[in-house]
């Protein structure tokens, strides 16, 4: 298979000209591809995972190339020999929904006799699993118990999959929740030869799946073993779906060389059900979403990818707590720096240094912090402990006083340029002894209140204004001093009141400072406790969107656990219906837990996350807003 230049990018869209292997499967041992997680990385979007898996030479590369838009790319075996090893990877544009990407992927055959390890096929089936949001089976002939034998796949993935981390005393394992992470199930049945008919009547072939997944009476080991696979179907995929097809032709020498037969030469129900399926895959598979509602772009499915593996290299179970908290943190560090980036960026690009005013500036930082808060709060996920959204809120802090500062400096050295223009007639006139005559001072004073005047009509002298201004008058005490005692024509009353006066005016002018300054400090604050408001605003939302996200999950969970407990019922298998009724009573009260949730007043959700997180870290305000959630909620509980 020619593998050069496999990638064509487009912004955050990967079209890949041919397939690459993702997963390398050597001599029984795992290994991630780097240069197959480098594509997955440049796919921002969110992903559409197709993986098909099935015993070797059925077929499957045919229907993936099919569903890349080629005849060629998969490779297609014409041998009795598996072609294809470990999982290949092909990511395309999605044919009708632009903001997804295709990801297809396909396996190696299972039940190869040269593998020898029984062990490989399975992790092969499990990370097609774990990966896919569609899980396609492709089988031959019929759907019967010898089919369902070769599927004991399925009732393995409660041994070599955990949903958590760690198990409660009562758990023996967490099988129960699979459901609520695992892909919708396509069973495509090739080399279909019987007619699709029911005690007589006519049956779709949704139907006859459903009717082949049905419990089969008695206690033999045998149907015990057949047993257990269809009630893992039924309890793990609760969307489920069947295809059939014909043979592709009946021409054996075509058919070994199908890739480069024309579509004419296809029979024709072939053609119409590949058709089909490939249409039913276009329009209903969904993204690939993990538990708590985390959409998985390809850079994420990379990182799931290489967790999986290393797991599995490892000697451990693929657990989906584990790659979750590993994918958080990933995802939450870059989601920082994201939102770090667009906070620098939007204000330097507004900023335009000095600013009039220090609120100018302040309403700035106000409006970028909160795009940058959204920027985070859209791509982070699972911050439980409010560790990521504290470091955004320290970073913001800093730069936000990095601005500050570099805005004094501005109007500090716009200011000084100014008043030294201004004033540079008054220290000429000093320099050459201009006042040093009788009358001098009052001379000296209406040429300091020209320069006062000329420095206030400066527009957008910013913040350092007036410090500026009053750091100038008080250079020029000493002189002002000098040339009034060397004013001849004052008396001695005069001259002490004009230097009472020059005394009062700093005084006044020392006054109003410290004003603008306590002034600024209280702008300062404000802005602050906004900030914090901000995050508590915005944090608020995003919980309470997740808690919906989370109750929807549950309850469509205990829809699917009460639709097989009814089917269980009507099949006559009473006791298997009733062992039910413990996973069912505890999924209705975690939705309880989850609704109460939603009554409690918002503050007390908050506590243990932000409210913690302002109290030990924050600076000023932030700790007031910290403790008055704490009281809050101390008074909601």
């Amino acid at each position: 298979m020619d593998t050069t230049n496999p990638v064509v990018t487009m912004a955050s869209r990967v079209n890949m000209e041919a397939p690459m292997c993702i997963v390398e499967n050597q001599d029984g041992q795992l290994m991630v591809n780097p240069k197959a997680l480098e594509i997955l990385n440049q796919i921002s979007q969110p992903v559409v995972v197709v993986a098909i898996v099935g015993m070797y030479r059925t077929g499957k590369s045919y229907l993936m190339n099919r569903l890349a838009g080629e005849n060629h790319g998969f490779h297609l075996g014409t041998t009795v020999k598996s072609e294809t090893k470990g999982i290949w990877m092909w990511c395309v544009p999605h044919p009708s929904q632009p903001k997804f990407t295709l990801v297809l992927l396909d396996t190696e055959g299972l039940g190869d006799v040269e593998k020898g390890d029984s062990k490989n096929d399975s992790w092969i089936f499990a990370l097609a699993v774990l990966l896919s949001s569609t899980f396609v089976y492709n089988s031959l002939g019929t759907i019967n118990h010898q089919a369902l034998e070769q599927l004991h796949y399925v009732a393995e993935l409660t041994e070599i999959i955990r949903t958590k981390s760690t198990l409660r005393a009562d758990e023996i394992d967490d099988s129960d929740e699979f459901v609520s992470f695992f892909p919708d199930f396509v069973w495509c049945v090739r080399d279909f030869m019987l007619e699709l008919k029911l005690d007589g009547r006519p049956i779709t072939e949704d139907e006859y799946l459903e009717n082949a997944l049905k419990l089969i009476p008695g206690r033999n080991p045998k149907i015990q073993n057949s047993n257990l696979v269809r009630e893992c179907i039924r309890h793990f995929f609760p969307k489920r779906k069947c295809f059939t097809f014909d043979r592709p032709t009946k021409e054996k020498e075509l058919l070994v060389h199908i890739e480069d037969v024309a579509e004419d030469q296809l029979d024709p129900n072939f053609q119409e059900q590949s058709e089909n399926f490939c249409s039913y895959i276009f329009t209903y598979a969904n993204p690939k979403i993990l538990k708590d509602g985390i959409h998985v772009t390809g850079k994420r499915l990379g990182t799931l990818v290489e967790t999986y593996v290393d797991a599995i290299s490892s000697g451990a179970v693929p657990c989906l707590e584990n790659a979750v908290t590993t994918l958080a943190q990933l995802e939450n560090s870059a989601a920082v720096q994201k939102a770090t980036d667009h906070y620098s960026a939007q204000m330097a690009q507004r900023a335009r240094f000095p600013t009039d005013t220090l609120q100018e500036l302040l309403d700035m930082h106000t409006t970028c912090e909160r795009e940058a808060v959204a920027v985070f709060m859209e791509h982070s996920f699972k911050d439980d402990n409010r560790e990521f959204q504290k470091q955004l809120m320290e970073t913001i802090e800093k730069k936000k006083e990095e601005f500050l500062l570099q805005n004094e400096e501005a109007s500090d050295k716009y200011c000084q340029a100014e008043l030294k223009q201004l004033s540079e007639s008054l220290m000429e006139s000093i320099s050459r002894g201009a006042f040093s005559v009788s009358g001098g001072h009052s001379l000296y004073l209406e040429a300091k209140r020209k320069v006062e005047q000329n420095y206030k009509l400066v527009p957008r002298k910013g913040v350092k204004a007036n410090e500026v201004l009053q750091s100038f008058l008080q250079s020029q005490v000493v002189v002002e001093s000098s040339i009034l005692q060397a004013d001849t024509a004052l008396r001695a009353g005069e001259k002490a009141l004009a230097a009472e006066q020059a005394k009062r005016e700093a005084a006044e002018k020392e006054q109003e400072l410290l004003r603008q300054r306590e002034k600024e400090h209280q702008q300062k604050l404000e802005a602050q406790n906004r900030s914090y408001q901000e995050n508590i605003t915005q944090l608020k939302e995003k919980m309470e969107r997740e808690r919906k996200d989370l109750l929807r999950e549950q309850e469509r969970m205990l829809e699917h656990k009460l639709k097989i407990q009814e089917d269980l019922l009507n099949e006559g298998f009473k006791r298997k219906s009733e062992e039910l009724n413990t996973e069912i009573t505890q999924l209705k009260e975690k939705i309880a837990t989850t609704k109460r949730e939603g009554d409690r007043p918002w503050a007390a959700r908050l506590v243990d996350g932000i409210g913690n997180v302002l109290i030990s870290e924050a600076p000023g305000p932030g700790k007031i807003v910290g403790m008055w959630v704490k009281m809050l909620s101390t008074q909601i509980k």
